[in-house]
């Protein structure tokens, strides 16, 4: 077993830590929900990444396709979403 601090190669990796499912919906697999000691860390460094931005995008189309997010709410999230992108 590896030390808490020793990161695997698969860390913040988005595709490996947090991957699309086949009901269209991100899921940790059970090998990073169970058996890693830095998963919470390893999916707040994938979140941070561009492909993060693209999941906080699809949370909110899928909001806003159930009719729980509004026009000016989207818009309002779209907006913070691109300004962690410039920076």
């Amino acid at each position: 077993m590896k030390k808490e601090n020793e990161k695997r190669e698969c860390f913040g990796v988005l595709e490996k830590v947090f991957p699309m499912t086949d009901k269209g919906l991100r899921q940790t697999p059970d090998e990073c929900f169970y058996h890693c000691s830095v998963k919470t860390k390893c999916l707040q460094q994938a979140m941070a990444s561009k492909e993060g931005v693209k999941v906080e995008e699809e949370i909110i189309e899928r909001g806003t396709q159930s009719g729980v997010i509004n026009f000016f709410e989207r818009w309002s999230r779209k907006k913070q979403v691109h300004r962690k992108i410039k920076k």
